[in-house]
Formats: structure tokens, C-alpha cells, sequence
């Protein structure tokens, strides 16, 4: 395929289907600046494909694309990622930061309280919060340990937080 007809089909893949990938990409990351490098991943691998004329339904091909895209773009992010506790990231900046040691004992007696009452309110929310905000395990592993379903991990995870967020508003 000639240059003119590839440059062709990835102007008319863009005009038509551009905006819509961009906002399917940017509600799948994180971080919306990935979008970009994500959307010349996507197009830079239609480019790589000598028959553009063979595709069938070119939107559900994009699409089919952008899924292994994104899948690869998550096992790249998720296996690079680390739990830094607090402390450890603002020693790494070099920040001398002064803590009142009965502030930051009441404040480690008021989280032990809220986690306490969040494992008797709600035990399987605790232990999607425990294992995925605090050891890291993807959402996923979370659901196959427990025995539920993904969907159900989002929301033990979602009611844990707002259980937590709700503890902490009551005691302000």
C-alpha cells in the first residue's frame, strides 16, 4: 500500500472515529496525559498494516486494537508500581517535617478505630480495602481470593472508602 493511501486511511480512521476514541481511552487510564501517547500507539500499529482494504468493519478493528493497547499500557503501569508509605516518599524529598508525637498518636488511634468499625460493619469491604489500598493486589486477585465477582470488588472497595470517609467527616 502506498503511503498517500495509508496517510488516507488513518486521516479518514480519525476524522471519524478520533473523538470517540479519546474519550474511551481517557475514561480507561488514569492519568488522562497517557491519552496522547496512547492514541499514536493505536494509529502507529494501523500503520503497520499493509492491506487496509482486507479490514471489514474498520471501527470494531480500532476498537480491537486500542483494547490491546490499553491492556498492554495497564501490565506496563500496574508492574511498575510500587506502595510507598507516606512517611518514606516525604523522606525521600528531603523534607524536614516536624510531627507532634500525640497528633500523630491520636491520629494512628483514629484510623485503628475507623478500620476496626469498618471490619465489624462490613468484613469483605475491609479486606478489599486491606488487600488492595494496603498490600497492592490488583482488584482482580482481590475478587478471585474472596470468591465474588470484579463488579463486586468495586463496590466492597467503593463502601469501604465511604464508610471510612463518612467516620472521618463525624470526627471532625
Amino acid at each position: 500500500m502506498t503511503n498517500e493511501a495509508q496517510r488516507h486511511f488513518l486521516t479518514a480512521m480519525e476524522k471519524a472515529h478520533g473523538g470517540r476514541l479519546r474519550r474511551f481511552l481517557s475514561t480507561r487510564v488514569r492519568n488522562a496525559s497517557d491519552v496522547p501517547d496512547l492514541m499514536q500507539e493505536i494509529f502507529l500499529r494501523l500503520l503497520r498494516i499493509d492491506d487496509h482494504d482486507s479490514i471489514r468493519n474498520p471501527q470494531a478493528y480500532l476498537y480491537t486494537v486500542a483494547s490491546h493497547v490499553l491492556y498492554q499500557h495497564t501490565l506496563r503501569h500496574s508492574a511498575g508500581s510500587e506502595i510507598v508509605s507516606l512517611g518514606a516518599a516525604v523522606a525521600d524529598l528531603g523534607i524536614d517535617v516536624e510531627v507532634d508525637p500525640a497528633e500523630e498518636l491520636a491520629t494512628q488511634q483514629s484510623f485503628e478505630v475507623t478500620f476496626r468499625s469498618l471490619e465489624e460493619h462490613a468484613p469483605k469491604a475491609y479486606a478489599t480495602l486491606v488487600m488492595h489500598r494496603c498490600e497492592g493486589i490488583p482488584l482482580k486477585e482481590v475478587g478471585v481470593r474472596l470468591g465474588v465477582s470484579y463488579t463486586m470488588v468495586k463496590r466492597y472497595l467503593a463502601q469501604a472508602l465511604a464508610y471510612c470517609q463518612e467516620q472521618l467527616n463525624d470526627r471532625e
